[in-house]
C-alpha cells in the first residue's frame, strides 16, 4: 500500500531548504526509496510549507528513514524551521489522477467504442492534432481528430491494450499495444480481412482539465509491410 508522509513547517529560508533538499536527493541516490516529492506553500502564509513525500510502503519508508542522510538530512532541516516541524503518517487508499482518467476516456469511449459525444468533455475546443497518418482533408484539430478515428473505425475492428501510462505535469503518456482486423479499404488497400498489430505511445497535454495537444507516435511502417504496402 503507497505511504505518504505529510511534514508540515515553517521557515523564512526556504532557498536554503530547497538547497538541502537537492543536497540529499544527490547524496541518496540509488539507495533512497522516496518515488515522488511536491512542496507547496501556503498561499496566506508565505513562510508555512507543507512537503509531501511518497512512499511504495510503510515498510520502504521505514528503511529510508534507516539511511544515515536521512538522519542528518533532518537535523538540518530543523535548523532551517521556524519550531519543529510537525508529521503526519497516511496509508493511501485512493489514488486517482484526472488527467489519467481523462486520457483513459479516449482509448475506452472514443477510440474503442466510437463514442463521439464524449469528444467535447475531453478535448478543448482549439485542440492541437499530431499525427502522421490524419484522414485525408481532416485538419488538426477537434474535428480533424475526429475524422481520422474515423477513418481507422471504417477501415479495422480493433482495440488498444495499455500497457504503460506516466503522468508528470500537464501531460499524461500512455504506452499502447494495438490489434485490428480489417474490414474496409485503408489508404487505397482492399480489405481481406488481414490481422494487423502495431505498439505505439501517445502523449496528451493538458490544460485546465481538457486536453489541448496530442502527439501520436505508432509503428506505421510495420503496419504497412503488414497490408503489403511496402516491403516486408
Amino acid at each position: 500500500m503507497t505511504f505518504v508522509q505529510v511534514i508540515d513547517y515553517e521557515t523564512m529560508r526556504f532557498d536554503e531548504m530547497n538547497a538541502l533538499i537537492d543536497r540529499y536527493a544527490e547524496q541518496t541516490s540509488g539507495r533512497r526509496t522516496v518515488t515522488h516529492t511536491m512542496i507547496g506553500r501556503d498561499r496566506e502564509s508565505r513562510t508555512h510549507y507543507v512537503d509531501l513525500v511518497e512512499f511504495p510502503s510503510y515498510e520502504e519508508a521505514m528503511k529510508n528513514s534507516q539511511l544515515p542522510e536521512t538522519d542528518r538530512m533532518f537535523q538540518e532541516m530543523v535548523s532551517l524551521c521556524e519550531g519543529m516541524p510537525t508529521f503526519m503518517n497516511l496509508d493511501v487508499v485512493r489514488d486517482e489522477h484526472m488527467n489519467k482518467m481523462t486520457a483513459n476516456r479516449v482509448f475506452d469511449e472514443i477510440l474503442m467504442n466510437a463514442d463521439f459525444a464524449a469528444m467535447e468533455e475531453c478535448f478543448a475546443a482549439d485542440y492541437l492534432d499530431h499525427d502522421i497518418m490524419r484522414a485525408e482533408g481532416g485538419g488538426n484539430d477537434r474535428d480533424g481528430l475526429r475524422r481520422t478515428i474515423g477513418m481507422w473505425r471504417d477501415a479495422f475492428e480493433y482495440t488498444f491494450e495499455r500497457t504503460r501510462q506516466i503522468a508528470e505535469g500537464d501531460c499524461v503518456t500512455t504506452l499502447w499495444d494495438w490489434k485490428g482486423t480489417q474490414h474496409g479499404e485503408f489508404m487505397g488497400v482492399a480489405p481481406e480481412g488481414r490481422e494487423c498489430t502495431m505498439s505505439g505511445c501517445t502523449t496528451f497535454r493538458f490544460d485546465n482539465g481538457l486536453i489541448a495537444e496530442g502527439w501520436w507516435y505508432y509503428d506505421a511502417p510495420g503496419l504497412m509491410r503488414q497490408m503489403g504496402m511496402m516491403p516486408g
